[in-house]
């Protein structure tokens, strides 16, 4: 299993699956969340609208994850997880943040996901602190490596040098061998497009 960080935009990577931080009606937002609508197409708003609400307005929680497939997106998939909103973190923020994460990775093994790439959720508007929300992402992909054979390739994607370097260090601190290969992209990126901001 490969562990890579990568800097740039999420919508241009052909994985498996991307990973969306979503908002809880799951109808697109700002950040990251916004842009992957964009690059979908209205057809990715018109599933996340059919899907069932949990209660008026929410279908899916903070800590969970919806899935859909990813229409113009060069991905199979989106994986939609709605991060905590940043606090004081003494509000089961980090319990929260880091289902997001291994939720994610176990519906990625359920629908035989070999490749998956995360945004930094929860990290934009949401407010996280980002290297505390970094060493929440390496710590559960870590410990979900251990014992799980899938997803093989699996992208930290960094909308920002300093996300790209918390998310190093993070990994470094667990005794992490960094991994960070071009990821694969569209024309789009290397015409230098901005890359699409974290939620």
């Amino acid at each position: 299993m490969k562990i890579e960080v990568w800097q740039g935009d999420i919508t241009t990577l052909a994985v498996d699956a991307i990973v969306n931080a979503a908002n809880e009606s799951l109808l697109g937002g700002g950040g990251v969340d916004g842009a992957i609508h964009r690059a979908a197409g209205p057809q990715l708003l018109a599933e996340c609208r059919a899907l069932a609400e949990i209660r008026p307005g929410i279908r899916c929680t903070t800590g969970e994850v919806r899935a859909t497939a990813a229409y113009q997106l060069p991905a199979r998939y989106v994986f939609h997880t709605v991060g905590p909103v940043w606090q004081d973190g003494q509000r089961d923020e980090p319990a929260l943040l880091a289902n997001c994460y291994w939720k994610s990775l176990q519906l990625a093994e359920k629908l035989d996901v070999q490749s998956i790439a995360f945004p930094a959720i929860s990290c934009g508007v949401f407010g996280y602190p980002l290297h505390q929300a970094a060493q929440i992402a390496a710590t559960e992909i870590l410990t979900w490596q251990r014992s799980h054979q899938q997803p093989r390739r699996i992208i930290l994607v960094a909308y920002n040098a300093a996300t790209f370097k918390a998310y190093q260090s993070a990994l470094a601190a667990q005794g992490q061998p960094i991994d960070a290969p071009p990821a694969p992209l569209l024309p789009s990126l290397e015409l230098g497009l901005p890359p699409a901001a974290a939620h």
